[in-house]
């Protein structure tokens, strides 16, 4: 079991800038796939970007392709969400997410953090 703690967001003008930050528990953090989801109000929740164990692969939603970079620093039981040119639609609680299943929601959640752009 892994527990997930989301920090790093906030409140940022359209065009701005944010880092998100995933910490893991555990010590066996490089054995999941983790995702990025989020939910805007009166959405369903929606997955932004995957990466795998390794950090070799990742992928991306397309509204947030070029914009969106997901990493993970397994030393540090550590993943990370590099937002640049937010837009207002960027507006959501972000959630991370592991699994087994590199691009499958996984059966373990964070508690969320909000990310607001807006001017």
């Amino acid at each position: 079991q892994v527990q997930l703690v989301e920090s790093g967001g906030g409140l940022v003008q359209p065009g701005g800038s944010l880092r998100l930050s995933c910490a893991a528990s555990g010590n066996t953090f490089s054995r999941y796939a983790m995702n990025w989801y989020r939910q805007a109000p009166g959405k369903e929740r929606e997955l932004v970007a995957s990466i795998s164990g390794s950090g070799g692969r990742t992928n991306y939603d397309d509204s947030v392709k070029g914009r969106f970079t997901i990493s993970r620093d397994n030393a540090k039981n550590t993943v990370y969400l590099q937002m640049n040119s937010l837009k207002p639609e960027d507006t959501a609680v972000y959630y991370c997410n592991a699994g087994s299943v590199y691009r499958r929601m996984g059966d373990y959640w964070g508690q969320g953090t909000q990310v607001s752009v807006s001017s």
